[in-house]
């Protein structure tokens, strides 16, 4: 596993174990960054893609297909820029915990990838298999920040400080 092992043992503050997880800021050659609605959210809700990792699944190859089964895209037109250098957790709130993830976790420890996405926006399809997603849009990094649900601020804040230096740099 790339970053730190997920650590099973390790317990937030409801005293549950934080379900591993890999997430993908998807950004497009002008540096916006994908965002799609959450279908089980009737609020504004949107969020990037993001999932749990499989027992023994590498958190990159996680995150990789998360983003086919979120969004239909293939990885080959996709580079990995960069990964977190660390795990970022969140904790649920306390009304959530118990009542999702069935009851397993009390938050999520991610490892999360700045992937360019080099194909045609018509490549993207969020009507999978599974959707998460009702609509999708590029959007700035501070857009979805402020579209995000507000316990995950704080994570989105951490991943897109991490990603600056890529987020932030001139297009040409």
């Amino acid at each position: 596993m790339s970053g730190a092992a997920f650590d099973p043992s390790e317990l937030g503050p409801a005293g549950l174990p934080y379900r591993p997880c890999a997430g993908v800021v998807l950004v497009n050659g002008v540096g916006q960054v994908f965002a799609g609605h959450r279908i089980d959210n009737p609020s504004d809700a949107w969020q990037m893609p993001q999932g749990g990792i499989d027992p023994d699944e590498d958190p990159r190859a996680a995150a990789l297909r998360e983003l086919r089964e979120e969004t239909g895209i293939d990885p080959a037109c996709c580079e990995v820029l960069a990964e977190t250098p660390d795990w970022v957790r969140y904790d649920l709130p306390d009304e959530l915990v118990g009542r999702i993830w069935n009851g397993r976790f009390g938050g999520q420890r991610q490892k999360w990838y700045l992937i360019r996405f080099a194909g045609p926006d018509d490549q993207i399809d969020i009507a999978t298999e599974h959707p998460e997603f009702d609509s999708w849009r590029w959007m700035t990094p501070a857009e979805i920040r402020d579209r995000i649900v507000p316990f995950k601020r704080d994570v989105y804040d951490r991943v897109f400080a991490a990603f600056a230096p890529w987020l932030d740099a001139p297009r040409g």
